[in-house]
């Protein structure tokens, strides 16, 4: 076993699997893939990378899985879900989460339906060779799987609810590297105890008797963690704008980049391709100068038809946002979050030996999720010298009635 120093978890002891797994091409590649993003505008000590965090879900899992002492979980199965948690990340595209819906709508694929990417060989590097071995090759010699990796990765399964579920280890880490990070106090969860009290009911990952506040802990963390750091109004405006600035590029004839080489980027990468072929935004994201808020409108201030609007619908409102301000259309983005939930709500817990879903167990969950519904907000950002007039269209276009943000 080789022994990986890690700021959160202390010593991470990687299996052989593990070892080979790390030093493949595709888990390389997370090296450069920054966590949070552009949420490291706002915290700039947020430079942890998705090949720490993906080490850290590994890590949890192994504990869990040591833990599960009402399931026989051993030998090769402990194998394919140590790897799916290793490997749950290998998905994502440049800055993470800020370009994932602009890979969705060019391939259909989530960030977590990776098949593609273990099965072929070759699917992962669409221009140089690989240097390193590739995933594929290291899950088949090792006796794995891909298909049935890939499946964990999505939460199906048993054992797939321990990848990607309401209690799953990846957000277990997550919130408390992300809180050690940024230097907040509010992500802190006791995952020793977490991993420790996971038990399966009926092929359900619940937590066992007594776990209620344990539960909610998770959940009241993963609600601050929201509000201060995730949707911290900088970082969605930077977040909204390099996915303008990534879809031109996408769209640029000169550029010339396939989506598939798109999403095999690194963050670096995105933003050299971003200064040459979209230089105003490129320039304003590397430089920290920002659109600013001409809109800032919660909840009950927007119409229900504006909130529940799609992409065509953002992009048509910031052409007539545009025209009506008399401004460029590039100079407009209308960010509409989508609607506020809890998924950690529907997380299970044993009460009085009856398996619950937290909402129903839980007084906490009624007041988080007014909390999450109070905080959400419609966004339009522009230059700073365009504010007042775009404000004015925006009100008038979305039918909202909400005064400038400063």
């Amino acid at each position: 076993m080789t022994a990986v120093k890690d700021s959160v978890h202390d010593y991470i002891s990687l299996d052989p699997l593990a070892q080979d797994l790390v030093d493949t091409t595709e888990f390389q590649r997370l090296r450069h893939i920054k966590q949070l993003s552009t949420v490291r505008l706002v915290y700039p000590s947020a430079n942890h990378t998705r090949f720490e965090h993906s080490l850290g879900v590994y890590h949890l899992a192994s504990q869990a899985l040591s833990h599960l002492d009402n399931l026989d979980i051993s030998g090769e199965r402990a194998d394919h879900l140590r790897a799916a948690a290793l490997l749950h990340d290998v998905g994502h595209g440049p800055y993470g989460h800020q370009t994932e819906h602009v890979i969705m709508r060019e391939t259909g694929r989530h960030h977590d339906e990776i098949e593609w990417l273990l099965t072929d060989a070759e699917a992962g590097h669409p221009t140089d060779p690989p240097t390193n071995p590739t995933v594929h090759d290291v899950l088949t010699d090792h006796g794995l799987d891909p298909t049935r990796v890939a499946a964990h990765i999505r939460g199906e399964g048993e054992l797939g609810q321990l990848v990607s579920g309401e209690l799953d280890v990846d957000r277990m880490d997550y919130l408390v590297r992300d809180a050690h990070h940024t230097g907040v106090p509010y992500g802190t969860i006791d995952t020793g105890r977490l991993v420790r009290e996971l038990q399966y009911r009926d092929g359900e990952l619940v937590l066992d008797e007594g776990n209620v506040q344990t539960a909610e802990s998770l959940l009241f963390a993963r609600g601050l963690m929201n509000g201060i750091v995730y949707r911290h109004h900088v970082s969605r405006i930077a977040g909204a704008m390099l996915e303008r600035a990534a879809e031109r590029l996408l769209a640029s004839d000169e550029a010339d980049v396939s989506v598939e080489r798109f999403q095999r980027m690194a963050d670096h990468d995105l933003l050299v391709a971003l200064r040459e072929h979209v230089p105003e935004l490129g320039r304003r994201i590397e430089r920290r100068d920002l659109y600013k808020r001409a809109v800032w409108a919660g909840l009950g201030d927007v119409p229900a038809g504006v909130v529940d609007c799609g992409h065509a619908d953002e992009r048509a409102a910031e052409r007539e946002i545009a025209t009506q301000a008399g401004v460029d259309p590039a100079d407009v983005v209308v960010d509409v979050p989508s609607r506020p939930s809890l998924k950690e709500s529907n997380a299970r817990v044993v009460v009085g030996g009856v398996v619950q879903r937290l909402e129903e167990a839980s007084e906490l969950v009624g007041a988080l999720r007014d909390a999450e519904r109070a905080q959400w907000r419609l966004g339009v950002y522009t230059a700073s010298d365009h504010v007042d007039s775009v404000a004015d269209a925006a009100n008038d276009v979305l039918g909202v009635r909400v005064g400038r943000v400063d």
